[in-house]
């Protein structure tokens, strides 16, 4: 079965994919309560305990209770990404800090069925440096492999691998076209009206 083409970002959609919005916490059930069906919604973080003196923190559970079935974790702004500094991508350690990285999540993951793994060098947000399509799709499919190997070759045929480093309409068609490049997480552009361009990059 072919994996399903994701796009994650803050637009809208016009044709048959899946699209993930993640507005801030503040918008979750405004956004939720808008949108038509077939979109959903995802919380820009989530807190690992269940529950607590966490003052602030949303925890996976109440995010369920109010329907926010998808949540990003380890955005790059926290600093925890799958995905490698420019001194890393120099020095040639890619796949080593991101099968690295892969290791740290991986022992936490009971069920791969629910989880998409966005690949998003570091170097290349908001910097207008672009990662070609190349070195994406090399670093996707290491990603793949340290999947087969590590965790079993059905989570690596199924587990959907997105990329997320200064995706462009001028770029994602290229992108769209690679054998483990299943979608795309979007930032900037996905405010601009672009977007479309972006999410219909396999149509």
């Amino acid at each position: 079965m072919a994996r399903q083409f994701f796009v994650g970002g803050n637009f809208k959609i016009l044709s048959s994919l899946e699209v993930i919005i993640a507005p801030p916490a503040l918008y979750l059930l405004l956004t939720r309560e808008r949108l038509r069906q077939g979109i959903e919604v995802a919380a820009q973080n989530v807190f690992n305990k269940p529950n607590g003196a966490f003052t602030g923190e949303i925890s996976a559970e109440q995010l369920k209770d109010s329907g926010i079935m998808w949540t990003l974790t380890g955005h790059s702004e926290r600093r925890v990404i799958i995905g490698e500094e420019n001194d890393q991508r120099e020095a040639n350690k890619t796949i080593d800090v991101v099968t690295t990285q892969l290791k740290a999540v991986g022992e936490k993951v009971k069920d791969w069925s629910k989880i998409v793994i966005a690949y998003e060098p570091v170097w290349a947000i908001g910097t207008g440096k672009v990662a070609s399509t190349e070195q994406a799709q090399e670093v996707h499919a290491e990603i793949r492999k340290w999947l087969s190997s590590t965790v079993s070759k059905d989570a690596s045929e199924n587990t959907r691998i997105i990329y997320g480093g200064s995706v462009s309409e001028k770029n994602c068609r290229d992108l769209a076209k690679q054998a483990d490049i299943d979608g795309f997480l979007v930032g900037g552009a996905s405010l601009k009206p672009a977007f479309v361009d972006i999410i219909n990059a396999r149509a």
